[in-house]
This record gives structure tokens, sequence and C-alpha cells, in this order.
């Protein structure tokens, strides 16, 4: 892949997967007849090197959820607007931003034990570090869904990372957008939700 520049891409497997774990809301992208399908919901990379899921039956995406059939999965981390401004050098305004772009295929796993399991294993991973909150084997609202969600699995093929973070730019200028990415993303949500609510 030649774009973006390769001081902008990061295959370090890693850095990937430490994406994954600390952003697992993934956008999955699923074509069939030339119509893209398009769902967000949290994926965990568990150890055998796989993305694990759970969607609605009623998902029209669900229905490709399976067989095998190949599927584009997007992660995204912190990303903002960089202002010239916070340079020490002359440069235009640019967004910096964190991307891990896979391919694989997907598979359907029917085993309702598996589902459960699954459910309560990223219940545990999702609630890190202070786990205020145990997803138990026998919670009757868990068990009464069973039937309305599918568990998948993706096995990944290919690996893509996007980290466009100023690394062109001089030590103390790549020092400063990192510390406008943290900024600015703090600030932003506080703004955001304090608009809308």
């Amino acid at each position: 892949m030649n774009y973006p520049p390769k001081i902008h891409q990061d295959s370090n497997i890693n850095h990937l997967i430490e994406v994954i774990k600390t952003y697992p809301l993934a956008t999955l992208i699923s074509v069939e007849n030339n119509l893209p399908f398009i769902t967000h919901l949290p994926l965990i990379y568990n150890e055998a090197g796989k993305l694990i899921g759970h969607i609605d039956k009623q998902n029209p995406q669900a229905a490709l959820l399976k067989n095998n059939t190949p599927i584009t999965v997007l992660f995204s981390g912190p990303q903002c607007y960089i202002s010239p401004s916070i340079y020490t050098t002359t440069q235009l305004p640019t967004w910096n931003y964190i991307k891990v772009h896979l391919s694989g295929t997907v598979t359907a796993n029917p085993s309702k034990e598996a589902l459960k399991e699954s459910l309560i294993k990223m219940t545990e991973f999702l609630e890190q570090p202070h786990h205020k909150y145990v997803l138990e084997a026998n919670n009757q609202r868990m068990l009464g869904a069973l039937d309305y969600i599918d568990l998948f699995e993706i096995t990944i093929t290919a690996w893509e990372g996007k980290f466009k973070l100023s690394q062109d730019k001089n030590p103390q200028d790549i020092a400063n957008a990192r510390a406008e990415l943290l900024r600015t993303n703090q600030e932003r949500i506080a703004q955001f939700l304090n608009h809308i609510f």
C-alpha cells in the first residue's frame, strides 16, 4: 500500500493490536451485490489472533457474517485537527489520526454455549480495570437474549496501520502535535457532550 506515505504507516502488529484493545468499537463493512452493509459494534481480539463479535439477528448484515465471507474492519483511535499555530516551524493545517484497517473472512458460530461464554468474556474485557460489573452465567436477561444474537469470528488476512501523527516534522513539533492530540480529545469530548445534552 503506497498511501498514506510510509512515514504515516505502522506495520508493528503490537501497535495495531493495542489500538484494537484500546478502541474496540469497530466498523464492519460487508458487500453484497455491490451494496455495502455497515455496522458499528465492539470486537474483542482473542488469544488465537481472531476478532470475536456479536450481532443482532435482525441486522441485515448478520446474514453476511458467515461461511468464510470476506469483510473489512476499521478501528479508529484518537484524531484531531492540527493548527499550524502549535508548530515551531512554518506548516500548513492538517489532521492527525490513528486508524487500523483489517481484511479478513468471517464465520458464524451457532453454539449457544460459545455465545454465552463470549458475552461473559467480552463484558469482563470491557469492564477492566475496575470490574465493577460481572455478567454471571445464569443471568436471565442474557439467557433470554441468546436466541436473538449471532456469534461470529473474523480471521484476519491483512493488516494496515495508518498513524498520521506529524512524524515528518522536527522532534519539537512532533511533541507539540502529540500534546495537541491529547488536549483536543479531552476538551472536545466535554464540549460535545455539554452541547448536545
